[in-house]
């Protein structure tokens, strides 16, 4: 073989492995903004639900009106924070959110009438769902960060990632210390 030929070569095979990595992250980054979006729409689905849920207890929980007003404020906060792109402070906002609403579930627990009314019912159970479908959007979105971030961090393809400016995805990770914890159960 000659040498031109032999270069030939060698030039076309690093063009087609650029290629090839390149359309690699973006197909990644792609599947990370997709998951990403899933937990949006999830989160919006939740902050829906919000305000009826309120409407629907506050007449009963008259001694939850601390708990209430909480659970309004944090969603405020959560919704400012999606808006804003800030998913460290949405991670955190929804973590203590979420904690409220279980705090909730427990107060719709003790007032027979309030458990009794099918409004209210649906209403939780339709919250159960969301709370469930996040935790799973959740999931899959920090495991398309894994892969995506892995993928810009190994050797050879972090020359192409740090030269294209690819940067790494934060993950969607649960910031308040007590919702790490067992939940405790007493009969």
């Amino acid at each position: 073989m000659s040498p031109s030929l032999i270069i030939l070569v060698a030039v076309g095979v690093a063009v087609v492995w650029l290629v090839l990595v390149y359309n690699g992250l973006i197909r990644l980054r792609n599947r990370v903004q997709e998951a990403w979006s899933d937990i949006d729409v999830q989160l919006k689905r939740r902050h829906d639900l919000i305000p009826n849920l309120v409407n629907s207890v506050k007449g009963y929980l008259k001694h939850e009106r601390e708990l209430l007003e909480k659970i309004t404020e944090y969603r405020s906060q959560a919704i400012s924070a999606q808006q804003a792109g800030d998913t460290a402070k949405l991670a955190q906002t929804e973590g203590l959110l979420g904690n409220l609403l279980g705090n909730l579930r427990v107060a719709v627990e003790a007032y027979p009438d309030l458990k009794a009314n099918t409004t209210v019912t649906q209403l939780m159970d339709e919250l159960s769902d969301t709370e469930n479908k996040i935790m799973a959007a959740r999931r899959f979105y920090n495991s398309q960060v894994r892969d995506f971030n892995t993928r810009i961090e190994v050797f050879p393809n972090n020359l192409v990632a740090n030269s294209l400016k690819f940067t790494k995805y934060e993950f969607f990770e649960v910031e308040d210390k007590a919702e790490r914890e067992n939940v405790q159960v007493q009969l």
